[in-house]
Parts: C-alpha cells; structure tokens; sequence
C-alpha cells in the first residue's frame, strides 16, 4: 500500500542557515485542466530526470482540494505504486525532480512540490534556481514575525507572497517577484490559476506547452515530445504566465531586462532533443566541438572519443571537422546518476569509479582526442585518463567544449566556492600536468558564443558569462563579500584584464 497522501506539509523547523540553503537545482511541470494531470506529469518528470535524482513529487488538485505526494529517490522509485498516481486525482497538477545540494540533502522538508494552506487559499508551489538575497529576504520576514519551516526559496516566496496580500493575487505575485534576485524559475499553482514566472535574466528554461485543451509548462522541450504536445511559447526575461480557464496569457512583471542562459544548460545540464530559445541542444553541443577542433587541433591523434553522455555531439563535431575517426571508447553504465550532480565530493568520486568503462580494443595503441563538456573541479576527467592510460591508450588530449569554469556562479552551476574549482587559480599549462594528459584544450568562448548562436543581438548573444569573466549578469547580493573574500590571484587578474592563457 503507498504512503498516506499529505494533506498538509510536515512541520520541521531547520536550525542551520546557510546562503546555499535557497539554492534548487532540478525540472519542473505543471498542467492545468488536464483529466490525466498526475499521469501526464509523471511522465513529464521521467523526461525531466537527468535535472536532478535525489527527490520527487507531486501535488494534483481540483477545486479547493489538493493532494501532495513527496519522497526521496527518482520518480520511478518514489511513485513505485500504481496506486500512489490513482490517489493523485484533480485536473491540475504540479510536480518537480530535485537535485539537492550539500547543505539541504538531508532535509526532506526542501522536497518539493511544497503545499501551503491559509484560512484564504491553498497554493502548491515548486522552484528551480538560486535567490542570491535569499538569506536577507529570510532575516527580514523573520524580523517580522514570518515562521519558516524550511530552507526552501519556494517558502521564501510564499511569505512574500502573503506580506501583498491586501492586493488581488496577481498584482501580489508581480510585487513578491520583483523583491527576488538571482536565478529562478517558479511554477505557482492556486484554486483558480496556474502561474509561472522566470527572472530578470531567464537563467533557466521554462517553456509554456499545450496538450490536447490543457496548457502546461516546463523546464524543457523533450517533455513535448515524451507526452505528444505541442510548443507554444518559451517565457525570456521577467515574464510570466498565467494559466486558467480562459487558457494562457503572458505578463511582463519588470522592465530593462536582459536575456542571460546559462550556458551549462546548452553545454551540460539539458537533454540534447531539448531547444532553448530556439537552438536545438544537440545542434549547438555538436558546433562547439567543430569549433573546438579549428581552435585546439590535434594534428598526430589517431581517434576522438567522448565522455558519455553529454560530451558525446561535441565530440562527433570534433571528429567531423578533424577529419578523425569516431569512436566509442568508453561505455557509460546507463543505471548511475550524473556526477557533476551529486552533492558530495565522496559520491561523485565513487560514481565515476562505476560509471565508465574503457574499450581496450579501440583505445590501445592510440593517440586520442577526449572531449569533455566541461571540467569542475577535475575529478571526472582525471580518473578518466588514468582509465584510458591504464587500457593502453598511446596519448590524450584532453578537448574541453565550455571554456575554462574559473569563477563561481551564483545562477545556475551548483558550484560557490573558487576553491572547488580547480581552473579558479590554475593555468591550463597547470591543468594539463594536474590530470595527466598529453595536451589539454578550451573552446574560448568567442567560440562558444558563436557556435551556440542564438538568436539574440545583444554582446554576449543572450548567454551568462560570469563563470569564465568573474562579472555577473545579476546582483549576487548576499555573496558579495564572499565572493571578494574568495578570489584568487589568478580570478583577480581575470578581472582586471590582466591575464591570458595560452
């Protein structure tokens, strides 16, 4: 038999308080007048799974009557009854995949989707992203009395929410909205409405979909394709939606915005059938590494290998335009999670251990090209060479398709400190002695900007930069010192212009 479904969230009060703690990697879903709604969002999930691995859940409703449904583990181990997706009933739904960080993991009450009940309304929400006020916005609802059962940014926004609630419901969202900073997409499910809304940069994508009658949104377009949709529109800088009966309307809650994606969502974090802002990822994935061989060849190498998953279009772009044989050197065990995704350094050491597999086969002998997406905090790409030399393979060098993550960023990589970084004070001439490769190569992000090639006219081309130039497109706020106090003699040249790699 499943669980007693929630009916309202449990109460447990978190005394630990850290800025990462409103901080919430994952996908979200959310559909309105949908028969199927708990169905539609289950499956929905399953494509949005490679978001994020440690948590599920989700809240239907119909009506004033909302049911809440939330565990630990991937939505197929979380909603591992039949009977669990027959007691979600309602025609709307709301539902999210987690990837947890470090600091909250252990705390099952950030599993979201989070359900809050008043004497006034019900309201079931779920957010992605990061407030880098959050930990301000906390000490001043707390100032005032405000009681917080959570670490979550998704009960941060309900209290906001609430202080407007002289005004009607829509003008209150406007106002919580335009006291958030940072990165965040936030779906906002009430007795009347669906809402949705990105931020001031749509770090993140959050598409809106339709689906027979019913309209939905979602963090990314292979949902689409998993439950037979159709596109409507993606949501760019300070927007929102609201969705209900009449059907769907976009609003605009602030003006001078700037669209900034987060490049890791083309580079790493999103499925290669997804498009973002009207670039297919795959597409884009496999122009950087065409770009990556004109920038970083390597003229004696015998074969190009990629890291699977995400490495694997960069690395046929590579080899297309090398004019090197593509090959499949290492095989990914498909049942492990995503490394760069796991919220301590202790499993993400282990997951590269039983992930990857080498082909000696192919790779003994050999001079190879290894393409990566990117590298962190080196660990994956270490042990990975040390695989490949221990397979007999001649020589590596290693081809990087992002260019080199020298900076924390507070908006969409999971990543706060320069001192888990491993290029924040290291040359690539350093990098490359560090791992153990033959040659080690960045894309430069002239050639990332030009090989994503979005459809934006602004200098960055509508991409975030402030991972590889240490200047934010939005106020860090709560980071600031942190983020001075931090930097290394390498990131302070960085941002002076005083420094060029080789």
């Amino acid at each position: 038999m499943p669980k007693q479904l929630e009916r309202r969230e449990a109460q447990s009060v978190t005394t630990a308080r850290h800025l990462r703690s409103v901080n919430e990697a994952g996908g979200l879903f959310a559909i309105k007048n949908h028969p199927m709604a708990a169905r539609m969002t289950y499956f929905a999930l399953r494509a949005l799974q490679h978001r994020g691995q440690q948590g599920a859940g989700i809240i239907t409703s119909e009506s004033n009557e909302f049911k809440s449904y939330r565990g630990n583990g991937l939505i197929t181990s979380v909603f591992n009854d039949e009977a669990i997706l027959d007691d979600l009933q309602g025609v709307n739904a709301i539902g999210q995949v987690r990837a947890a960080t470090t600091d909250d993991r252990s705390d099952d009450t950030n599993i979201q989707p989070r359900l809050y009940q008043f004497n006034d309304e019900t309201m079931a929400v779920a957010h992605v992203g990061n407030l880098t006020n959050g930990a301000s916005l906390r000490d001043d609802l707390e100032a005032t009395g405000a009681v917080l059962s959570s670490n979550s940014a998704a009960e941060l926004f309900i209290h906001l929410i609430r202080k407007y609630r002289d005004l009607d419901f829509e003008q209150a969202f406007k106002a919580a909205l335009l006291e958030l900073k940072g990165g965040f997409d936030f779906c906002l499910l009430t007795e009347n409405a669906l809402y949705a809304a990105v931020d001031h940069n749509s770090f993140r994508p959050l598409v809106i979909g339709k689906l027979d009658d019913a309209y939905f949104v979602t963090s990314e377009t292979c949902v689409l394709h998993t439950i037979g949709a159709e596109y409507v529109r993606e949501l760019f800088a300070g927007e929102y939606v609201v969705i209900d009966d009449e059907g769907y309307r976009i609003e605009r809650y602030a003006k001078d915005c700037q669209v900034a994606i987060e490049p890791m969502e083309y580079i790493y974090y999103a499925r290669p059938d997804s498009d973002i802002a009207g670039v297919n990822v795959h597409t884009a994935r496999k122009e950087t590494g065409k770009r990556l061989a004109q920038e970083c060849p390597a003229p004696n190498a015998d074969i190009v290998i990629g890291v699977p998953n995400s490495s694997l279009s960069a690395a046929s772009g590579y080899a297309e335009a090398s004019g090197l044989p593509y090959e499949l050197g290492l095989i990914k065990n498909q049942y492990t999670g995503r490394t760069f995704i796991q919220p301590t350094q202790e499993m993400r050491e282990k997951g590269v251990r039983t992930k990857l597999s080498a082909v000696p086969n192919i790779i003994k002998g050999k001079r190879i090209v290894l393409v990566d997406d990117s590298i962190v905090r080196g660990t994956t790409i270490r042990r990975i060479i040390r695989l490949l030399k221990d397979s007999g393979a001649k020589e590596i060098h290693v081809r990087i398709a992002s260019p080199a993550l020298r900076f924390p960023n507070y908006f969409g990589i999971d990543v706060s400190h320069a001192r888990d970084m491993v290029a924040s004070n290291q040359t690539i001439t350093e990098m490359n002695a560090r791992f153990g490769s033959d040659s080690l190569g960045f894309i430069s992000v002239q050639g990332l900007l030009e090989a994503i090639n979005t459809p934006f006219k602004t200098a960055n081309r509508g991409i975030s930069l402030d991972a590889f130039d240490g200047k934010p497109s939005a106020d860090i706020a709560d980071y600031e010192a942190e983020f001075k106090a931090e930097l290394t003699p390498l990131q302070v040249k960085i941002i002076k212009g005083e420094f060029q790699d080789e």
